[in-house]
């Protein structure tokens, strides 16, 4: 019998014990001279229970689940059966039939499907009892304003072509679950199997390619839950990073491309994790990762994080990540990052019945620095020039008609003196290993940018998403694809990011497109 056969019947016996008591005594002083036959059925219907009761303990203790039979510390009075004429019964049991109860689920006591970065999706149709499936399709049509003769974006991680049609992700897994064992695969198609890869810079040290190795891969981890507190779980594998708010699968997000704050962060870790609920509404996640966003360890040493969300209620989502003492700068051993990132996620307005039915707003500032191997965190000193970053984005999104459509207005700046953080554009096949002449990331080197967007969302059903998007970005220099594009003639030549003689990338200050996309989660 399922778990859920289990606890419906637990329920119904519930009802039928409640019941109990008011029909016997309403039979007692109805039937007059029959009372010793009712309280006869009575005894032979409170045996049956006591049978049934028994058989359900057992059957929950099979499938795992807390007793519901009848509500925590309640007691049962059983009567036995009696004379016409007596005035009292001869013999009343007290059976107690209190039963334990189970820690509330950490962040159920709310419906936060609301939040920014987080799944608006209430239910899965391909739930079972150890798995429960999940897939992901994002297919986007980009109409870049610059008209990069390459159609080649740059700048970004969530998208890399324009003017065609392009499947960006496709992904199928889910989640495993049996006992206390957990488990989660999503594989990863389409252009973030290329593009995520290349942002690495630690696949180039050592041997085996972890960059095709980990390609398909957007999570995959194995774990354990403990039942201390609220629940505490132990994972290790690749798993998502929140770092930045929005999440990796843009079905989740407000936005199809998010600012600088989130564009230039991690979307993924490699490592350990730790998550502890103290309380209900409360949790402290340690980690020990490779390193920022990174298959392998940069240097000799991996890097440490502390992530600590807390939901006092369910309108107010309060986010803060720490990321420090990762070496993560390949050629520079002793150059340490560190980095805070915090954010604040609050539903200010709810009226279901109204044609603008909710709204809210994500707020959410970055900062960080790196220190050692000829750079500073705290300015130009004798130990190097400085190497920091400080970001901020800004997003207010208001739904209408019971959540059908919805308009989402934001933006954010950011500045990385050394530009440690700076998505490097992909000139002539270039990667995070291999750089490029033509693009810098030296010590030293400015870089400040800034963006708006506006979003509409056509939400027909909770398992997709009818995106229309208009974004505008600048920068301090010239850093997004003109119209010369920045792939040489005839496609790319030598190794990936090298000179190629009289060729010259075209790069832009601005940057203005249209995104349209559709995206889908079952």
């Amino acid at each position: 019998m399922s778990a859920r056969a289990v606890r419906l019947l637990s329920i119904t016996l519930a009802l039928v014990v409640d019941f109990l008591p008011a029909y016997s005594q309403s039979q007692s002083s109805s039937d007059n001279g029959t009372s010793s036959i009712v309280s006869d059925r009575d005894r032979l219907l409170l045996e049956k229970i006591d049978r049934l009761e028994r058989r359900i303990a057992e059957l929950e203790a099979h499938a795992g689940i807390a007793s519901t039979a009848t509500p925590p510390a309640t007691a049962i009075t059983v009567t036995s059966p009696s004379h016409a004429n007596d005035q009292a019964p001869e013999k009343t049991d007290v059976v107690n039939v209190a039963q334990p109860m189970e820690a509330e689920a950490p962040f159920a006591f709310a419906d936060f499907t609301w939040l920014n970065g987080n799944s608006r999706t209430k239910e899965s149709p391909l739930d079972s009892k150890v798995f429960t499936g999940e897939f992901r399709a994002d297919v986007s049509y980009i109409y870049d304003l610059n008209h990069p003769q390459d159609h080649t974006l740059s700048g970004t991680s969530e998208s890399g072509r324009t003017g065609e049609f392009q499947v960006q992700q496709l992904g199928v897994g889910g989640d495993f679950h049996y006992g206390n064992v957990r488990g989660r695969l999503m594989t990863q198609f389409g252009m973030y199997s290329t593009m995520t890869p290349r942002n690495d810079a630690s696949t180039g040290r050592g041997q085996w390619d972890l960059a095709d190795a980990y390609r398909y891969l957007s999570e995959a981890y194995g774990g354990y839950h403990f039942n201390v507190l609220h629940g505490i779980n132990v994972d290790a594998g690749i798993f998502m990073s929140y770092v930045g708010l929005f999440s990796y699968y843009n079905f989740d997000n407000w936005a199809y491309q998010p600012s600088y704050v989130s564009s230039n962060t991690p979307w993924f870790f490699n490592g350990l994790r730790v998550q502890i609920f103290p309380t209900a509404k409360l949790k402290i996640e340690p980690w020990l990762v490779n390193g920022w966003q990174s298959y392998g360890v940069f240097n000799g040493r991996p890097g440490g994080g502390l992530q600590v969300l807390w939901r006092p209620n369910g309108a107010v989502s309060i986010l803060s990540n720490s990321y420090l003492l990762g070496q993560d700068t390949l050629g520079a051993p002793h150059r340490t990052r560190y980095h805070s990132d915090n954010s604040l996620q609050v539903k200010y307005y709810e009226a279901p019945a109204k044609f603008a039915d909710k709204a809210a707003f994500s707020l959410t500032v970055d900062a960080g620095c790196e220190s050692g191997s000829g750079v500073s965190c705290f300015g130009d000193s004798k130990q190097g020039p400085k190497q920091a970053f400080l970001g901020a984005m800004l997003y207010n999104r208001v739904w209408f008609h019971k959540d059908l459509y919805a308009v989402t207005l934001g933006g954010g700046a950011m500045t990385n003196p050394g530009r440690y953080l700076v998505l490097l554009p992909p000139i002539n096949g270039a990667t995070a290993f291999s750089g490029t002449p033509y693009f810098t990331l030296n010590p030293g080197d400015q870089f400040k940018a800034w963006d708006a967007s506006s979003t509409f969302d056509y939400m027909p059903s909770q398992f997709v998403t009818f995106r229309f998007e208009y974004n505008h970005r600048a920068a301090n220099v010239p850093y997004f694809a003109g119209a010369g594009g920045i792939t040489p003639p005839g496609g790319n030549i030598g190794a990936p990011g090298t000179l190629v003689p009289g060729f010259f990338p075209d790069l832009r200050k601005r940057e203005n497109r249209f995104n349209i996309a559709l995206l889908v989660k079952l």
